[in-house]
């Protein structure tokens, strides 16, 4: 089975080898039919600390790596 792999930005980059991105989609409300933004925050391994707050990354579905990562990072990402 492929891996996901999802586009986002970092929020935080305050842990050892460890960044926060957070991953927005947008869908529709079944209901009222308005277009409503969500938002996820997914902690991803950065082995380089190469990443900082405010950057475009992509985050690809790998092992667990601890209590939280189950992600990690496979590099930036593209705006558009």
């Amino acid at each position: 089975m492929p891996k996901r792999i999802l586009q986002g930005t970092v929020v935080s980059d305050k842990g050892a080898k460890t960044v926060v991105v957070s991953v927005e989609r947008i869908e529709k409300h079944p209901v009222l039919l308005k277009t409503i933004k969500k938002s996820k925050r997914f902690h991803a391994h950065d082995e380089k600390n190469e990443f900082k707050t405010g950057d475009l990354v992509r985050i690809q579905e790998c092992a667990p790596k601890s209590k939280l990562k189950r992600w990690e990072v496979i590099g930036a990402g593209s705006k558009g």
